[in-house]
């Protein structure tokens, strides 16, 4: 399975792209990537079985109504966004929070994927796994023992 790239990387690796020499004498040395938006991707795990892929996404902090699962012709979407908004007001002055988080994540799916067959969708716990099935002659046959005679 393919993960569609959509930003270079190189800056969080600057000795493949400029020598450690620059990036110890430049402010980036002491910037933090933790807020930048392609840092709050959530993980993701990716395992082949005999007879699925199944896929995870660490997305603690959402709901199941908070995400948008699609395939289009042999790329998987996936896309989660929430917000949340509060207003108190007290005594001559108003208190008002909000945020926002959202992310997608796109894998272009291999062809051993059947896409006839109904994905499987579950989140629990902030973990939302879906499960691909295979096709039938992508699928491995179990080994067979032949006995010498």
């Amino acid at each position: 399975m393919t993960l569609i790239k959509f930003k270079n990387r190189n800056r969080l690796f600057p000795w493949n792209n400029g020598g450690l020499k620059s990036f110890l004498s430049s402010d980036e040395f002491f910037n933090d990537d933790f807020f930048d938006e392609d840092s709050l991707m959530p993980a993701m795990n990716v395992k082949e079985h005999d007879d699925d892929f199944e896929i995870e996404f660490a997305a603690p902090g959402f709901s199941k109504k908070d995400f948008e699962v699609t395939i289009d012709e042999d790329i998987l979407n996936v896309c989660g966004e929430k917000s949340k908004e509060s207003e108190e007001e007290e005594e001559g002055y108003t208190r008002k929070e909000f945020s926002y988080n959202s992310f997608k994540r796109s894998l272009k799916l291999p062809n051993t994927v059947n896409l006839d067959q109904d994905v499987k969708a579950t989140y629990k716990n902030g973990i939302l796994k879906l499960n691909l099935q295979k096709h039938d002659e992508a699928k491995v046959a179990p080994k067979k023992v032949i006995e010498i005679v």
